[in-house]
């Protein structure tokens, strides 16, 4: 059944769902760079997140935008689901786009702000990289070869999306647990992907009630798998940030006033006297 088929105002509620999470999730990218634009620091920020997020929201964008633009993976899919259409909607090709971009900007400033010479990519994150990309690349031929169809390629990539988006947190959550700080890992960023999370899961659920199709839930692991990691994860940092270490993030060194009076002191930004003096001259 059509969602449509449905009267209003349960198929447009599911639009504004749909975009509702995808600023929340987008705008979530955001603070961290901000972040590390006001620190010209990324110390406190985990790498390994960094590396797992491009691989995995390029796995994503994949995977949403061949769902949602190719004929051949449309109809692979309705064979094996009686016909019915995927759930893939227009913003999840955008928020997959977008996710994409940002995430590759916030990897490439770590090689441009302070970082402390232990943060680099773990020898763990680079096998699980390597590895993910020879399997998608073996699953390719397997497709070409006629041993499997497109849509398990896809399938491949959405499981790697997936375990990314179950570990790509560990090492963040580690390393404010070693540094009993979450000085450098911007909060705000958690509060809109917790947003975004629920939002995904009930537009999702909601689809597939209005097309009487609960399949396509499962049928799109990844979109659901996402929604739940995200607040599974989100509550942990929450409870880090403002229970577990709230007084060690409030009186360490690492406020952006107090780091960039330390940067001023390193040479690193100018003082304002100075600026205000170039601009004069």
């Amino acid at each position: 059944m059509d969602i449509n088929q449905h009267g209003a105002p349960w198929p447009v509620v599911s639009n504004i769902l749909g975009w509702c999470y995808f600023f929340a999730w987008s705008f979530s990218f955001y603070p961290q760079v901000i972040l590390n634009w006001q620190r010209k620091s990324v110390q406190g920020l985990s790498v390994d997140f960094l590396y797992y997020n491009v691989l995995g929201f390029l796995c994503y964008w994949l995977f949403n935008v061949a769902f949602f633009f190719s004929k051949e993976i449309q109809d692979e899919y309705k064979q094996r689901n009686q016909s019915k259409a995927n759930l893939v909607r227009f913003n999840d090709v955008m928020f997959a786009s977008h996710a994409l971009f940002i995430s590759f900007f916030t990897l490439c400033q770590t090689f441009y702000y302070k970082r402390d010479s232990t943060q680099i990519i773990s020898k763990i994150a680079k096998y699980f990289i390597l590895a993910s990309l020879i399997g998608a690349i073996g699953m390719a031929f397997i497709v070409l070869y006629g041993y499997a169809m497109w849509i398990d390629l896809l399938y491949y990539l959405s499981y790697i999306k997936l375990t990314i988006s179950l570990i790509k947190y560990m090492p963040q959550a580690w390393l404010n647990f070693k540094r009993k700080s979450t000085i450098g890992w911007s909060i705000h960023n958690i509060l809109l992907d917790c947003t975004g999370g629920v939002l995904s899961i009930t537009q999702l659920l909601l689809d597939a009630y209005l097309s009487g199709d609960w399949s396509g839930v499962l049928g799109n692991p990844v979109k659901l798998g996402l929604g739940l990691q995200s607040i599974a994860f989100d509550i942990v940092f929450m409870v880090q940030h403002y229970i577990l270490y709230r007084d060690h993030t409030a009186s360490s060194l690492n406020t952006v006033d107090e780091e960039r009076r330390r940067l001023i002191i390193e040479g690193r930004v100018p003082r304002i006297d100075d600026q205000e003096e170039e601009a004069f001259v």
